[in-house]
């Protein structure tokens, strides 16, 4: 994991050189290794590695260095830990070792009775680095939260971006702090109690800066995806390929200290090999932690709504969990009534029914969106509900509509707090978006810095291409070049203690209230899908979801319902939406459910 020398792999070059920048200049170039730099060359074996000749200076921290590839160049190292000049500058050695950890007694975060905070560190707060998310921490302890899940932070061309067009895997964006402000964040989190999950990006590179097919057979010509040509994962050379995925996913989890890792978009990957990259991966994962003590997650992000990302490598791939994004359709559309697009399907409170007792509400059955059928049959007697990760909003859902626009611009705090509840409460690992807990009006809104303006008409044209099959008005798109999107998309901490909008500070306190009653409920491995409960009314729109030891009755309508009827297993409420909203105190009885609300009671 830890770098300590120059050795690269480099098999497509015939000549190699070293190249090292002079004190004086740091990260000069000029493409001949004279100058501001010294070339040294260095030595290739058999296995298409290269490695420093006896000339060449020996490793320390703090030298800028790059290759030059049969007298091209110099390029950076694709291993580089750090990228100060940008993914086009030269590398920079970084010695994990200088770094005076404080977290020995971390013990880890058990991932089964994990709420998850999705966050992105260019936009979670004014000054956009790691350091400051860092003074966020207690705000994130009040609301429950056990795992705080980063978006990708390694090296991408620009000021500022989503991160999922990153192209120097090993490194941490410099505008964010770096790899020291990185490892201060996750001590920071370790001493708040809080784990670290890292969103990361096997299944694309970047268009800007990926010099990685210069050095190897990084990419599959023969395949590509919705983000450019997949990397290899089974053909010549994909060995090594394999093992750079791998040593990258080892590094954040060993030199970083972080507790898991978010696996982007696995049904990208294309592996016709005789053991998956997913399985290989858990399978390394698996013993870092038993060397190590503390257990290391993996989540896959996948389309594919297929137990066999979770299921022992005996017959699955052994990674933790994954997204499910059906979670997030069913919860949109009966509160929002969306039915464009892939949300057509959801539009019934049965919907919403079969996705909380049955996990995936596509599991076999005919997709319209897609035009087939998807997904595969959960096994409700033996699925731990908690391997599914859950959200009513997240980057994805948010991002990649039109404006950005949350929920919060189109529901009511009463509506709001309906899908806080189902997400927190419901037998799922939840997951919030940075800012939901306070209703928080900011869009966030799809933004790049690309400096190749070529580069960003064609991202941007692509973004309305996508928007067309959804339905949505290609116009009010905003640019995501522009700077203004990307700074409209930074949260407004003010809101929470604004006097004018009491509403911000009343939704943080809806989900504080729900955060508490979901510590008191037992870790998700005591639950079986097959232990989830739901009636419904499709004509009265109203849900009770039974997840023992708690009951949800959730009205959708805007009647008022009789409780005792819809849920005669209801008892003294532990917590009523309507109430809560208004500032009324929790009488010992409910015996109406509020229009467009939701309560809880213990079984």
């Amino acid at each position: 994991m830890t770098k300590r020398n120059f050795d690269v792999w480099a098999p497509r070059a015939e000549r190699v050189q070293l190249i090292l920048g002079d004190d004086r200049s740091p990260g000069a170039i000029d493409g001949t290794g004279s100058g501001p730099h010294t070339a040294h060359p260095m030595v290739v074996g058999d296995d298409g590695w290269w490695r420093a000749g006896p000339d060449a200076p020996a490793w320390r921290p703090g030298l800028d260095y790059g290759y030059l590839l049969d007298g091209a160049g110099p390029y950076p190292d694709p291993r580089s830990r750090r990228q100060p000049e940008g993914v086009h500058g030269l590398s920079r050695t970084d010695d994990p070792a200088d770094y005076a950890w404080h977290d020995d007694q971390w013990r880890g975060s058990p991932i089964d009775h994990a709420e998850i905070y999705e966050l992105h560190v260019g936009t979670f707060t004014p000054e956009g680095t790691l350091d400051a998310a860092a003074s966020r921490l207690d705000h994130l302890r009040s609301i429950g939260v056990t795992h705080v899940e980063l978006l990708p932070v390694n090296g991408f061309n620009g000021t500022h971006n989503w991160g999922y067009d990153g192209v120097a895997w090993f490194t941490v964006h410099e505008g964010y702090g770096g790899p020291d402000a990185y490892r201060r964040f996750v001590d920071a989190c370790h001493a708040s109690g809080l784990a670290v999950i890292q969103d990361v990006v096997y299944n694309h590179l970047g268009p800007s800066g990926n010099y990685l097919p210069l050095f190897g057979p990084y990419l599959n010509d023969a395949s590509s995806n919705t983000w450019g040509t997949s990397v290899n994962l089974d053909g010549e050379g994909s060995s090594e390929v394999r093992r750079f995925i791998i040593d990258d996913a080892l590094m954040w989890l060993g030199d970083y200290h972080v507790d898991g890792l978010r696996l982007d978009a696995v049904h990208a990957l294309v592996d016709g090999g005789p053991v998956h990259l997913l399985a290989e991966l858990a399978a390394a994962v698996d013993e870092l932690s038993a060397s190590t003590g503390i257990r290391r997650a993996l989540i896959a992000e996948s389309d594919l709504n297929d137990p066999v990302m979770f299921q022992h490598r005996d017959e699955g791939y052994g990674l933790d969990g994954q997204w499910s994004d059906d979670f997030h359709h069913a919860v949109h559309v009966n509160l929002t009534g969306e039915t464009t697009g892939y949300y057509a399907d959801f539009d019934s409170v049965g919907a919403l029914a079969k996705v909380l007792t049955r996990g995936f509400f596509h599991d076999g059955t005919w997709s319209s969106f897609r035009g087939r059928v998807h997904g595969i049959e959960l096994d409700r007697a033996q699925t731990a509900p908690w391997r599914l990760v859950v959200a009513s909003q997240n980057h994805d859902q948010i991002g990649n509509r039109a404006v950005g626009d949350r929920l919060t611009a189109t529901l009511s705090p009463d509506d709001l707090a309906i899908a806080a509840a189902l997400t927190l409460l419901g037998p799922f690992t939840p997951m919030l978006f940075m800012g939901e807990e306070w209703a928080a009006s900011t869009p966030w809104q799809f933004f790049t810095s690309h400096p190749e303006p070529e580069l960003g008409r064609a991202t941007a044209e692509g973004r309305i291409a996508e928007f067309a099959k959804m339905g949505w008005d290609e116009s009010v798109v905003p640019d995501p070049q522009d700077p203004e999107t990307f700074e409209r998309s930074k949260l407004d901490w003010s809101e929470i203690d604004d006097p004018e909008h009491p509403e911000h500070r009343a939704m943080l306190s809806v989900y504080r209230a729900l955060a508490a009653i979901r510590a008191t409920l037992p870790p998700g491995e005591e639950l079986r899908l097959s232990d989830v409960h739901v009636d419904f009314s499709e004509e009265a729109r109203w849900l009770v979801l039974e997840r023992p030891p708690i009951v949800l009755a959730v009205n959708l309508s805007d009647a008022p319902l009789d409780l005792a009827t819809i849920a005669p297993r209801f008892g003294a409420p532990l917590f009523s939406s309507h109430e809560h909203l208004r500032g009324e105190p929790l009488p010992p009885v409910l015996a109406s459910l509020a229009p467009h609300s939701v309560a809880v009671s213990r079984l």
